[in-house]
Formats: C-alpha cells, sequence, structure tokens
C-alpha cells in the first residue's frame, strides 16, 4: 500500500458544500450501501427462487428500483427504500427504511414476494428466509456485474427480453464511449469521492476496483490510484503530491449548486499549485446521482467523464 493512503471498508460519504442535511444524509447513505456490496464475500449471490412468479417487489437498493423502471417492471414495485427518488414515480411508492434502518415489520406487512437487498446486508437475508420471503441480492457494483445483474434482476421480474434490451443497450452506449476515445492520450487521474467542504482534509478517492473505476476507464483515463485494488482509499494531500494527477475529478450527488459553490470548491485545490492537474486547470466537479449509484445512469456518468479527460 502506497505511503499516504488508508485502504477503509466503508466510504466516508461525499460530503457537499452547502447541501442541505437530508441530502447530506442521502448521500452518505448510498456511500455506505456501496461500501457494503464489497464487503461480502459471497461470489455467487442467492437470486431467490425463480420458479415463483414475481408481481410484488419492495426495492432496497436504488440502482435495482431504477433497472425494474428501466425493463418495463416498475408496476410491479410496491414500495422502495428511503434514498430512492429515480425514476420520478418512485416518489409515489411507500419507503420501508434502507440499509441502515430498514423496517421489517412494514415490509413483511406490504406482502412481498420478493425483496432486493444489498450483499453486505447477511442478517436481514436471514430476517426474510426466517419469513420466507424470497431474496434478490444485488452484487459487488462493477460495471460487468451491474449488466448481469440487470440480466438476472429480468429473468427473476419474467421480463428476461426486455432486461437484455435495456443491458444490451446500456453496453452499446458504453462502447461508444470506448471508441470515442481510442486512440486518444490517457491521463492520470484523481477520482475523489468525498472530502470535506471547503478544505483538502478528509479525501476520499476511488482505488482500482469498482463502477466508478470501470467508468474512468471506460471514459480513457487511467486512475492514480488503480494499483490499488479497493473501491475508495483515504488520501493525504502529501500522497497526491507524489501520484501527480494531470486531471482530478470530483464526483458529487445532484443538489441545487450555485456557480459561486462551483468555482469556490474548484480554487479549493489551488494550494496544491504543482500538480499538473491543478497547475494546467484541470480540476471538474461533476454532479448528479449517475455518479453514486451503479445502475443504468452510469451511460449518463461515463460520457460526462469522457468530456472533461478529453475537452474537444
Amino acid at each position: 500500500m502506497a505511503a499516504g493512503t488508508e485502504s477503509i471498508g466503508t466510504p466516508a460519504p461525499p460530503k457537499l458544500a452547502r447541501a442541505p442535511h437530508g441530502e447530506r444524509r442521502r448521500v452518505a447513505c448510498l456511500a455506505l450501501a456501496v461500501a457494503c456490496l464489497a464487503a461480502c464475500a459471497s461470489p455467487v449471490p442467492d437470486r431467490g427462487d425463480s420458479s415463483r412468479p414475481v408481481t410484488r417487489i419492495v426495492s432496497l437498493v436504488p440502482a435495482a428500483t431504477e433497472m425494474l423502471f428501466a425493463m418495463g417492471a416498475g408496476l410491479r414495485v410496491i414500495a422502495v427504500s428511503s434514498f430512492d427518488h429515480y425514476p420520478p414515480d418512485v416518489e409515489r411508492l411507500p419507503r420501508v427504511g434502507a440499509l441502515l434502518d430498514p423496517d421489517m415489520e412494514r415490509i413483511i406487512g406490504l406482502r412481498p414476494d420478493l425483496v432486493i437487498v444489498f450483499e453486505g446486508q447477511v442478517e436481514l437475508r436471514e430476517k426474510f428466509g426466517q419469513a420466507r420471503i424470497d431474496v434478490f441480492v444485488y452484487p459487488r457494483p462493477t460495471v460487468s456485474n451491474i449488466l448481469q445483474t440487470m440480466r438476472a434482476l429480468g429473468r427473476r421480474a419474467g421480463m428476461p427480453a426486455e432486461a437484455q434490451r435495456e443491458a444490451s443497450a446500456i453496453e452499446q452506449q458504453l462502447d461508444e464511449v470506448r471508441a470515442s476515445v481510442r486512440g486518444l492520450p490517457v491521463p492520470r487521474t484523481l477520482l475523489v469521492i468525498g472530502r470535506e467542504p471547503g478544505t483538502l482534509r478528509n479525501i476520499y478517492a476511488s482505488g482500482g476496483f469498482g463502477f466508478l473505476d470501470d467508468l474512468l476507464t471506460i471514459a480513457g483515463g487511467a486512475n492514480a490510484f488503480g494499483d490499488l485494488k479497493r473501491e475508495n482509499l483515504q488520501v493525504t494531500t502529501e500522497t497526491i503530491l507524489a501520484a501527480r494527477p494531470d486531471v482530478i475529478i470530483e464526483v458529487v450527488a445532484s443538489q441545487p449548486w450555485r456557480p459561486a459553490d462551483i468555482e469556490r470548491e474548484t480554487h479549493v485545490w489551488d494550494q496544491l499549485g504543482s500538480v499538473p492537474a491543478v497547475r494546467n486547470h484541470r480540476v471538474y466537479l461533476l454532479m448528479g446521482d449517475a455518479f453514486v449509484t451503479p445502475g443504468p445512469r452510469m451511460v449518463q456518468a461515463a460520457p460526462k467523464m469522457a468530456e472533461v479527460l478529453h475537452p474537444r
């Protein structure tokens, strides 16, 4: 492990400048959920009893919810997590908690025939098993696993053709991004997923594993910490100075940012003037849930990364 870095099992949540408390908590739980995926060692998650028809689905995984709606199974979703906000249709659905506070009593009372959980929610999976409720497990979030999971979820929901169509469309769009940057220089990139607003303290970066690292590669970048096969790691300014990234990309969840907020947070990096990315004014803030939700909207995240890595 490189000096000045610390691998961690759970990431610090992406901290957002002037974000309302509810937004900070939502992003924190999303980040914790992603970390939980990597914590489970089960290589082949239980997908539930595929012989039973599924018409009443409770999803505790925002990315899986998006998959179901994308493949046309949204009407079968009867409840979602506290942090589901996309597509807009989910706002009408009951909320049943999330990774840290699932409401078991309410979930069981809804009489679902399938509940979607994160891979790391082992105790919760056991409870649903005791209640004789089938579980679909959302696995570790790499691009490959996301596509594989979408197809598997489509089979479980009785919509294999629709899921295959959507997964293939995602693959095609990602391939188009790859093709658009093929042959171009590959900038060494620091991909920041969280830090203390207004400072360069408590910086968390993407390591060389996970869907964000995959998207960075697809977009034509080389992860500055790609040799550390972790979803996330805490880095110091000294480590960043030594890494000398050509580009710094910060990703944050959606919120109403004023131009002044963006400018202020971008200029926080000015104190590292010897870093090529700072010296050459190649520090970017990319905002949107697509960067924190490992699901179908990664097709929005990849081209945005490509645009800043390879400006025309």
